[in-house]
């Protein structure tokens, strides 16, 4: 913050080595409409505006409810000035540096002597929370299927048994001499004609405003109120709990004095399986079976992720055709709320077809006096061209580059390569 002597006068305070400001030269115009419009109100606001004003800000932006700090610092600043009467006069006619020598109250003081209680109406002052701790623990899907039980160690700040967070013999905790009971230092800098100040966390009482002497500490935390705790936790899984699902230990991870102890929040995540894909509550799974078996009728034991052992057949007269999708009800993962109720099992079948080397003549005579006969077709003569088609791996038909854009395999060899072998192109100009 700077400042810059008293309103009216040049040079240090009382006008010294300056004159009087405004003798022989017109006055500056003064920014005085900031406070009323961080407060939402006219120039011309009765006491009673401005108080509603500041009640319904106040409340909407306080730290305790989410708001942010600086924003409310910003807005009980305004209200300490323009509720009072005097400085409210100063502030219209200097503006901010009328105020400049006068301080300014604490936030929660003024929130606290408005509302009668920091933060609630009537109640007592809110504490501030510590921070919550996360971490994830993988469960397989059999983990969710069925429901476990996970032990979860962790290190954690915890109030002091032997002193109860006071840092020693309370008799002997004292106003630290220091920052005064602050909790912080104020350094004061002139420049020149200017003076700079700045705060800084008091680094004998480290923030906290009081100090015990070095013989009165307590022996467990050395004075600093807190000590190490290895505790375990009982992470209990649901039967149909999802990835990505969070379990809450509330108060479980770090504490301090005059503060709330934090969340520790266990994040699941869920390892993939061999053989089950899962969508929400169902299950997703595949399974070859032969041509025979296709046409014929299938009959097939899966062991569930409980287990338990599931005989999967068809009806006689089911033809399994090639992307079909059947389903088995009831079979999928149990729903969270009530593991009674599950989800479906839905089973794509991959089709094998027999090798050419298990098909001779006759056996390809009999397939074609059962199966059904070929749709007809033009007559092939000679006068076609004549191609035989081959098989080839699924990965090659993809990095074909031929099938991108269709004029790679037409290119010129001894067309000009840039840098890197990347081709020079030249557009056409219109």
């Amino acid at each position: 913050m700077f400042f810059s002597g008293f309103p009216g006068m040049d040079g240090m305070p009382g006008g010294m080595g300056g004159g009087m400001g405004g003798m022989g030269r017109p006055r500056k115009e003064v920014d005085n409409s900031k406070f009323y419009d961080i407060l939402g109100v006219p120039k011309e606001a009765s006491e009673s505006d401005i108080k509603k004003a500041f009640r319904k800000l106040a409340i909407k932006h306080h730290p305790d409810k989410g708001g942010d700090e600086e924003k409310f610092k910003e807005i009980t600043r305004a209200y300490e000035v323009l509720s009072d009467p005097e400085k409210r006069k100063a502030y219209d006619e200097y503006g901010e540096e009328g105020l400049e020598g006068q301080g300014g109250a604490d936030p929660s003081d003024i929130f606290e002597m408005f509302f009668g209680g920091g933060g609630r109406r009537g109640g007592p002052p809110q504490k501030k929370k510590c921070e919550n701790v996360g971490t994830t623990i993988k469960c397989t899907l059999e983990d969710l299927y069925n429901g476990t039980t996970r032990k979860l160690a962790i290190q954690r700040d915890r109030i002091c048994s032997e002193c109860s967070g006071v840092g020693g013999d309370k008799a002997f905790l004292k106003s630290c001499d220091g920052c005064n009971g602050q909790g912080v230092r104020v350094e004061i800098r002139q420049l020149g004609p200017m003076i700079t100040q700045s705060q800084s966390v008091c680094p004998k009482c480290r923030g906290k405003g009081k100090e015990m002497p070095e013989s009165k500490k307590c022996k467990l935390c050395t004075g600093g109120g807190i000590q190490k705790e290895r505790k375990v936790l009982e992470c209990h899984v649901d039967k149909g709990a999802t990835h990505g699902q969070k379990i809450v230990f509330s108060g479980e991870a770090d504490e301090k004095p005059d503060m709330i102890a934090g969340d520790v929040i266990v994040q699941i995540q869920q390892v993939d399986h061999a053989l089950f894909k899962r969508k929400g509550a169902d299950l997703i799974m595949e399974k070859e079976i032969t041509l025979v078996e296709a046409l014929t009728g299938f009959s097939f034991v899966l062991e569930h992720l409980d287990k338990r052992k599931l005989a999967i057949q068809s009806t006689k007269d089911h033809v399994v055709k090639p992307g079909t999708i059947h389903v088995v009800k009831d079979e999928g993962m149990p729903n969270l709320k009530n593991p009674f109720l599950k989800g479906r099992l839905f089973i794509f079948f991959k089709i094998k077809f027999p090798d050419p080397s298990d098909l001779d003549d006759k056996k390809i005579k009999d397939l074609k006096k059962i199966l059904p006969k070929p749709t007809a077709s033009e007559p092939i003569t000679d006068e076609h061209e004549h191609h035989v088609v081959e098989e080839i791996d699924k990965d090659e038909f993809e990095r074909d580059p031929r099938r991108h854009g269709g004029g790679a395999a037409y290119d010129s060899d001894d067309e000009d390569e840039g840098p890197g072998g990347a081709r020079r192109v030249q557009c056409a100009q219109q």
